[in-house]
C-alpha cells in the first residue's frame, strides 16, 4: 500500500512530490555491478529528467497562479482547490496501474503516451473558456502523469545498476528539486508579463520534448508481455486510493471531518484490505508484489 504519510501538503490541497523522491528512490536503488545495462544511459537519464519534472513544475507554479486563475474565471474561494486536487485524484489512483501498465507494455510506450495526453490536457487547460473545462484539463494532466512518472523513474532502475543507479537517482532527484524551486519565479514572471494561461501553454513544449526524448529511446522489453493484467488489484487499487484522496481532500477542506470525509475514508480502507487480499492471492501476477 502506498505510504501517503509522505504526502505534503500545500495550501491547495495534497503533493506527491516528496512521496515519489522518498519512496521511489529507496525502492530502486539495490546494489548491483556498477555499470549502465544499456548504451544511451544519458539521453535516458535527460529523459527521465524532463518527463517527471512535468509534475514538479506544474505543482510549484500552479500555486502561484491559483489567484490569478480565481480572476480570471470568477472562481469562488472554496472551489478553487479543485484547480490542483482534480489533477491528483486520477494521479494517486492510477499510479499504481501506470507502473503496472509499463511492465506489460513497455515503460517507453507508456512515456510516449502519457507526455503525449499530458500535453493535449495543458492545451485544454490554457484555452479553458470556464471552470468546468480548466477542471477538465487538469483531470487528464493527472491521467498522462500517473503513467509519466512511474515509469520515468522505472526506466533508471533498468538501465543503470550498482553505483551507477545511486548517482542517476541523485540526478534526477536534484533536478526535481531545481524544477519546483524556479517554478514559482518562472510562473511568477509569466502571470505578470502574459497572463494565467502561460502556465499552462509553457507545458506543452516541456511535455512534447520529453515525447520526442522518449521516442528517441531503445525499444525496452516488457516484463510480462504473456501475463494478464490484474484486473481485480487494478480496480480495487484505483476505487481505493482514489476515495481515500478524496476524502482528505474533504477534510483538509471547509467541511472538514464530515459524513462524506469519513465514508470515503472508511470505504478507501475497505477496498485497499480488500486489493491487499487480492495481491496476496495473485502472487507472481499481482500488480503489487506483496515483497515490496
Amino acid at each position: 500500500m502506498i505510504p501517503f504519510d509522505g504526502l505534503a501538503q500545500t495550501r491547495s490541497g495534497f503533493s506527491l512530490s516528496a512521496f515519489i523522491r522518498t519512496h521511489c528512490d529507496a525502492a530502486i536503488v539495490i546494489a548491483q555491478p556498477a555499470t549502465p545495462r544499456v548504451s544511451g544511459a544519458s539521453l535516458v537519464l535527460a529523459t527521465a529528467i524532463l518527463a517527471s519534472s512535468l509534475d514538479f513544475i506544474d505543482g510549484s507554479v500552479l500555486n502561484v497562479g491559483l489567484p490569478a486563475i480565481a480572476t480570471g474565471l470568477n472562481v469562488a474561494g472554496a472551489d478553487l482547490p479543485w484547480v490542483y486536487n482534480i489533477f491528483l485524484l486520477p494521479l494517486a489512483a492510477l499510479l499504481l496501474i501506470g507502473g503496472a501498465a509499463g511492465d506489460l507494455f513497455g515503460q517507453r510506450h507508456l512515456m510516449i503516451v502519457g507526455c503525449g495526453i499530458f500535453a493535449a490536457a495543458s492545451v485544454v487547460a490554457a484555452i479553458a473558456p470556464n471552470f468546468a473545462w480548466l477542471l477538465a484539463g487538469r483531470g487528464v494532466q493527472g491521467i498522462g502523469a500517473a503513467m509519466v512518472i512511474p515509469n520515468s523513474l522505472a526506466i533508471l532502475g533498468t538501465t543503470f545498476s550498482g553505483e551507477a543507479k545511486g548517482r542517476a537517482i541523485g540526478i534526477w532527484a536534484a533536478a526535481a528539486s531545481i524544477a519546483a524551486a524556479i517554478g514559482p519565479v518562472g510562473g511568477g514572471w509569466l502571470i505578470d508579463m502574459i497572463g494565467w494561461r502561460a502556465i499552462f501553454i509553457v507545458e506543452v513544449p516541456l511535455a512534447l520534448a520529453a515525447l520526442a526524448l522518449a521516442w528517441s529511446l531503445a525499444n525496452d522489453r516488457p516484463e510480462g508481455r504473456h501475463a494478464p493484467l490484474d484486473v481485480g488489484g487494478a480496480i480495487f487499487a484505483t476505487a481505493g486510493l482514489g476515495l481515500l484522496i478524496w476524502g482528505l481532500t474533504i477534510v483538509a477542506g471547509p467541511a472538514g471531518w464530515s459524513v462524506p470525509a469519513i465514508a470515503a475514508l472508511v470505504a478507501a480502507i475497505a477496498l485497499l484490505i480488500v486489493f491487499i487480499g487480492l495481491e496476496y492471492r495473485a502472487r507472481d501476477r499481482a500488480m503489487m508484489p506483496l515483497a515490496m
